[in-house]
Formats: C-alpha cells, structure tokens, sequence
C-alpha cells in the first residue's frame, strides 16, 4: 500500500485547511480535482461541490463525509478510518460491510466489480 500523498494542488492544499471558498475558486473551470491517493485526514466535506472530485485510493481518516452524496464516486482503495459518515450515500458497488470495516479499521475499501 502506497503512503497517503500531499499534493502541491491550490485546491488540495485549500481542503487541507478547511477553506471551502477557497476550494471552489481553485477548481472553477478545471473539468476534475485529481486527488487520488491524497491525505485528507480531517478535511470536513459537508460543504464541498464533490461532483468532479476523484477520490480514489484517498486517505480519509477522520473526515467529514456527513449528508455527502458519493454514489458518483469511485471509492476503490481508499480508506475511511474514523470518519463520520451518518446520512451519506455511498456507491451501489461498494458493499456495506466494506464501508464499515473501513470506518473500523482504516481498511482499504474494495468496489464490486458489475
């Protein structure tokens, strides 16, 4: 397993304080946010447009993934250690005990191919 990542990204680096503003200004005419294999620990999303955001392999602990829409998401390989999760929609091939075994344990989520 790679180490999480600290990308040199204005909207990353905007996450990683917190700054929604600043996130959105970062991303306005991008077509996606790259954050792949990125460390997000912490990094609240409940207010972030995440509709062209890749999160894939990302490093979540501890997030703020409250009342977040991610069933556009592709989710595999990242990891939700600790995070809070209560009223968010998850993709349909990403089985339940996958979410929970990684909110538990910081495993690596694994999608269902189909």
């Amino acid at each position: 397993m790679a180490a999480p990542r600290f990308l040199d990204d204005p909207a990353y680096r905007a996450l990683r304080v917190n700054d929604v503003d600043g996130f959105h200004l970062a991303v306005i005419n991008r077509p996606s946010v790259d954050l792949s294999g990125a460390d997000l620990r912490g990094v609240d999303f409940r207010k972030v447009d995440l509709s062209r955001v890749i999160l894939r392999d990302a490093y979540l602990r501890d997030a703020d993934l409250r009342g977040c829409d991610l069933r556009h998401m592709d989710l595999e390989g990242a990891s939700l250690h600790g995070a809070r999760i209560a009223g968010a929609y998850f993709p349909a091939n990403l089985p339940p005990e996958e979410i929970q075994m990684s909110v538990v344990y910081g495993t690596r989520m694994r999608t269902r191919k189909g």
